[in-house]
């Protein structure tokens, strides 16, 4: 029998030539989430709006009714649609865009394309993401050769913008000195030095640079390490897991990263998980193969190669998978767009992201991690009430680490019915909270009260405890 459309559920629906209610707490109606749940962690899955689960509900019903006239005859149009609106958020051609996954498999799906030889580098810090850290660490420990060498910035915050660039800078110039006898010849297509005759010829310089970094959830001055890696004649990734749909004036095709790659799904409402793999077309040449390989993988030594190159678009289109996800991303901007746009949502957001930290803070009796709010995009990052420590192992051994983080998901999750990231850094307890659409001031209030009290029961059955 025929699968029957389904109907509307409450909030799933709304009239675009109508007022949006204000933001706020008004706006929690169109969200799924728990009328008891105060969300202050959307940051690391996201939540999507109750239109944008319908439409990939209606998506899922009509795939299924007709699998072949869906994916045959459907599902290319839709998915360029969906690569055409985020190109356009993002000031990017459609065909320098891509849809996949996760920032994870972006990422992989860079660094793996990479022909790598004895003596490369890759840069990344203390603060890199953990599978994109791991990602290179794999591959300086491959057994079989060649293997790149990984150079790690460590990275401790509060640090101010012209200190992170300080030390970026300090520490590539370090490295070129410690490999003096190399010469690092393949350099991107926009530095100097680079000849087209010669590319992929010598070694190379990759570093991954955060756009904002995930914990702590702060802004890095990504632009100007752009810059610094061209002038450097360094290949640069940027990691922007968390920029599309938080940081406001993306303009890819102005900044010139080599590579940039950030999560639909965080920020930008679509349904998980999706994200947006940007290769400008100079660049495209290094990205031979999707991550699996696809059947539109064009080999370079066929007469092929010489028309489409290396197909990277088309080879992004996999089988049989789930595209919903990644059909969503047109509905997802439809409703930022009915509830104010870009521009709204991020200012509502900053500014409730500097208040609700510094309630946060004076609730705690501890401090934000960026005072100067240079850093504050929609994230804000305030200490926890617990010890700091001054070497590492003098409060917290590693066993203790794990065991505090665990007793506060359990006790914020289920006791509590909050969230916000927590994590470790400097010697001290953080919280990372992250400011939606639908977030006010009392949640800030409500999740203070929760930490505090989570806390003081760390101090009393965790660190009391004898090592």
């Amino acid at each position: 029998m025929p699968l029957l459309e389904p109907a509307p559920f409450p909030g799933a629906t709304y009239d675009p030539n109508e007022n949006p209610p204000p933001f706020g707490h008004s706006l929690k109606k169109y969200f799924a989430l728990e009328d008891d749940y105060v969300n202050l962690n959307n940051g690391s899955y996201g939540s999507p709006p109750l239109p944008v689960v319908y439409a990939a509900t209606r998506l899922g019903y009509e795939i299924e009714g007709n699998p072949d006239r869906f994916h045959r005859l459907k599902l290319a149009p839709l998915l360029t649609k969906a690569r055409e609106s985020v190109a356009k958020l993002i000031g990017a051609e459609p065909d320098e865009v891509v849809i996949v996954p996760n920032a994870t498999h972006a990422a992989n799906t860079v660094l793996r394309n990479f022909e790598w030889r004895e003596g490369d580098l890759i840069l990344h810090t203390t603060t890199t993401y953990g599978a994109v850290a791991k990602t290179a660490r794999y591959l300086a420990d491959r057994s079989e050769q060649p293997r790149p060498d990984v150079v790690t910035i460590d990275y401790t915050f509060p640090a101010s913008h012209t200190e992170i660039l300080g030390q970026f800078k300090a520490t590539l110039r370090e490295a070129k000195q410690k490999h003096a006898q190399t010469a690092f010849t393949d350099v991107p297509p926009l530095s100097q030095g680079y000849v087209e005759e010669n590319r992929g010829q010598g070694n190379k310089i990759v570093a991954v640079v955060d756009s904002i970094v995930a914990n702590p959830g702060v802004l890095m001055p990504w632009k100007e390490l752009v810059d610094v890696c061209r002038e450097e004649g360094v290949w640069c990734i940027v990691d922007a897991a968390h920029s599309i749909g938080q940081e406001p004036d993306i303009n890819l095709s102005e900044v010139k990263p080599d590579f940039w790659f950030s999560n639909c799904h965080k920020w930008l409402y679509s349904k998980r998980g999706c994200a947006a793999l940007y290769v400008p077309k100079r660049n495209q040449y290094i990205i031979r193969s999707s991550v699996p390989t696809h059947h539109d993988y064009v080999s370079p030594q066929s007469a092929a190669y010489k028309v489409v190159g290396t197909n990277f678009a088309q080879q992004h289109f996999w089988g049989t998978v789930d595209f919903t996800g990644y059909l969503t991303v047109p509905d997802a901007i439809a409703f930022r767009e009915w509830i104010g746009g870009e521009k709204a949502i991020y200012e509502y957001g900053h500014k409730l992201a500097i208040e609700g930290g510094k309630r946060l803070a004076e609730i705690l009796g501890t401090r934000v991690i960026d005072e100067s709010g240079e850093q504050t995009v929609t994230m804000t990052n305030v200490q926890l009430p617990l010890p700091v420590e001054k070497t590492r192992g003098e409060v917290y051994t590693a066993e203790k680490l794990i065991e505090i983080n665990a007793y506060l998901q359990e006790k914020l999750l289920l006791e509590w019915k909050t969230y916000a990231a927590h994590f470790y850094h400097a010697g001290g307890w953080w919280c990372r909270c992250s400011v939606q659409a639908y977030n006010e001031i009392s949640d800030f209030e409500y999740l203070g009260k929760a930490l505090k009290a989570v806390c003081k029961e760390v101090e009393e059955k965790i660190l009391a405890k004898a090592p």
